[in-house]
């Protein structure tokens, strides 16, 4: 009896002694880790947006011929930034260390980002400030899960979802940005970061609440696109002939990218020459094409509601391509998706231009997630974003243009660390 007594004794100790978990439901710690990097993510992404305007409309008074040398400066700032405070990498850098690096980002890159991505994004480089949002946010999950004392896939989840976080408050769309996070990575390893869907959901939406409340964000289209009328299951065939045709366009763009890269490349010159020589050449564009200054984001909506001639869409077409990828190469820092939204709307009208009784929104829909989903490999997150962003409530035939732009993508991924031999080693 005395043995038993004892033993229940030592059951009862051995049960006081756990934590006792009054939680029934399915949320746990992980989940307020996740809010929290949402939250915070959201807050970055606020104050780095509203300082982003702000500076915008300081350096926009500069037009005309003044918009030479304000590039010009702004470049050679961004140059100086980076190369005295260090060079915080590209899109490239932040998949290389999400997949082989276990998931950690570096914050200490963070100052010379946002520094170099805000004279780059606010004079009028055509890069979006997507990357240095990504970037700063998926660091701070890293620093995050490093106060948590996680490891291993936690930590990766963590990162995930710092990234997710900054995707979602640039477009408006936690869904979108959630998938966008994990297909980034790699379009054919997408599953393998299953582990941090859930923490990029909850992160993104927690991060879309912060961002919204900071900048006073509306629900609702960010572009206005006429209404789309289904006229019948052509459209979806049409969807895909128009895919077609931004693949093309996607295909231009990727090696005029890897032209300039080696002419930037052919001299080692200080990276504060090259950003200088790519703001006079922006800045050249800028002048005789003030459309294709800055990102798209605005000037989506310009190209839809305004009455434009063929050979004028078509120069703004070439021209800013020629601006995207000398933006990408000279060293100027920021993302280059809004600005494929901006190519793909262009080319979208352009078609409407030549057959007029195309329906010019599905036009502009199929292109830009074609061109999108050819150039990043993201055919899922691409289809939701653009459903968001455009109001296109018709998510079949996006879907139809996003898939046929990705797999008549190259084999060989723009995004060079997607790349399947990266994996195999």
């Amino acid at each position: 009896m005395k043995i038993n007594r004892r033993r229940r004794l030592i059951k009862t100790f051995n049960l006081l002694d756990q934590p006792i978990k009054f939680n029934p439901f399915v949320f746990s710690r992980t989940f307020f880790m996740w809010a929290l990097t949402g939250l915070v993510g959201g807050v970055i992404a606020g104050l780095y947006w509203i300082v982003l305007e702000h500076f915008t409309e300081f350096l926009a008074q500069y037009q005309g011929w003044m918009v030479i040398p304000t590039m010009a400066i702004c470049g050679l700032l961004a140059g100086l930034v980076i190369h005295f405070i260090g060079d915080p990498g590209e899109i490239h850098l932040i998949v290389n260390n999400i997949r082989f690096n276990k998931g950690k980002l570096d914050p200490k890159n963070n100052p010379s980002m946002i520094l170099s991505s805000l004279f780059c994004v606010a004079s009028g480089g055509s890069l979006g400030p997507e990357a240095p949002l990504v970037q700063v946010t998926g660091s701070t999950g890293t620093w995050l899960g490093k106060i948590f004392r996680l490891k291993g896939e936690e930590l990766r989840s963590l990162s995930i979802a710092g990234m997710a976080s900054g995707f979602t408050a640039l477009f408006g769309a936690p869904l979108g940005g959630s998938l966008f996070s994990l297909e980034i990575l790699h379009h054919k390893h997408a599953v393998e970061y299953y582990r941090a869907i859930i923490p990029a959901l909850v992160a993104s939406c927690f991060s879309y609440v912060m961002f919204a409340l900071i900048i006073h964000l509306g629900i609702g289209a960010t572009w206005d696109l006429k209404a789309y009328h289904y006229s019948g299951v052509y459209d979806f065939a049409f969807a895909c002939l128009f895919a077609v045709v931004a693949t093309f366009v996607g295909w231009i763009f990727i090696f005029v990218v890897k032209f300039f890269k080696k002419v930037f490349e052919y001299r080692n010159f200080p990276i504060y020459i090259k950003t200088l020589v790519g703001g006079i050449i922006l800045g050249i564009i800028a002048y005789y094409f003030p459309i294709t200054r800055y990102f798209g984001h605005h000037e989506v909506n310009e190209l839809i509601g305004g009455n434009f001639g063929l050979k004028f869409l078509i120069s703004v077409l070439i021209f800013k391509i020629l601006a995207i990828a000398i933006t990408v190469t000279s060293g100027w820092r920021g993302g280059f998706i809004i600005p494929l939204f901006f190519v793909g709307t262009t080319l979208g009208l352009i078609i409407h231009h030549l057959f007029p009784s195309v329906d010019t929104t599905l036009a502009i829909v199929s292109c830009m997630a074609a061109i999108n989903a050819c150039v990043t490999r993201t055919p899922m997150s691409t289809t939701i974003i653009l459903g968001t962003l455009t109001g296109f409530t018709y998510f079949v035939p996006i879907l139809f243009a996003s898939l046929t732009g990705y797999f008549l993508a190259p084999k060989i991924p723009f995004i060079g660390s997607q790349s399947e031999k990266l994996t195999e080693e």
